[in-house]
């Protein structure tokens, strides 16, 4: 009988821990974090914090999570501001930071910790870093290519704002409504053709959902999505909105 209950209790709490798992949020994760918060622990595992914060469960440790962002977010300044005016340069004048942009944050991507049951969290990281990525480089098109259209206006913008109209309303919807619609088929034409040679490629079934999941599927075809959603928003949007006298 005892045997029994225990069975029964190993058996919850596997339950317990894939449903946070597939929630993205390991059950452990806020215990093993309040140990690194209220004792003394060597520098190593320092290293460590960004996972610990990650992994908190935000019912239960928000100030945690906020504070943990905070902290990473500080030290991230601290440690690049030396290097703030080289990567302007970089960014607007180097041909190889696109290289830069797209291999490394791809690395990152894919090099994500694993888990023992699936869970969205490594998609919806690669989704933001790519589409962060998409954006620079969309930035760096500008610059590089000098598509950027010089301001028509003097300094301070905020002396020279027009007065709320019912023409300056439409014209607003409208290149709101052109740039949406550009972005979503961008990425749903994106999307299908890198799935289609992802699954020829790996030789997968078109059908398979499941499919999705594998990380040599789930992050490249994501990558190479919000990449290019980011680089239209950035470049063709505009582009496109000089195009029809929309500026």
């Amino acid at each position: 009988m005892g045997t029994v209950e225990g069975q029964v209790i190993t058996d919850d709490k596997d339950d317990r821990r894939k449903e946070s798992s597939e929630a993205g949020v390991p059950a452990q994760g806020h215990e093993e974090a309040g140990d690194f918060l209220t004792s003394r622990q060597s520098p190593h595992r320092l290293l460590r914090l960004p996972q610990l914060f990650s992994s908190l469960q935000p019912e239960q440790s928000f100030m945690r999570d906020v504070l943990g962002g905070v902290l990473i977010t500080a030290f991230l300044i601290v440690l690049t501001y030396p290097a703030w005016t080289l990567i302007d340069c970089l960014d607007s004048a180097s041909p190889l930071f696109p290289v830069c942009v797209i291999v490394v944050p791809f690395f990152l991507c894919y090099n994500y910790p694993m888990s023992d049951y699936y869970s969205p969290t490594r998609a919806d990281t690669t989704t933001i870093v790519a589409a962060g990525a998409g954006v620079t480089i969309g930035f760096w098109i500008n610059h590089f290519f000098q598509l950027v259209s010089t301001p028509a206006t003097s300094l301070p913008v905020a002396q020279n704002i027009p007065p709320l109209t019912t023409s300056l309303i439409v014209l607003g919807l409208t290149k709101f409504t052109v740039g949406i619609v550009l972005i979503l088929l961008v990425r749903q034409l994106v999307q299908n053709l890198s799935l289609q040679v992802l699954y020829s490629w790996f030789k997968v079934v078109t059908r398979n959902k499941e499919a999705r999941r594998r990380l040599e599927i789930e992050v490249p075809y994501k990558f190479v999505t919000y990449t290019s959603v980011g680089i239209c928003a950035t470049t063709f949007v505009p582009m496109l909105h000089r195009f029809l006298g929309l500026l």
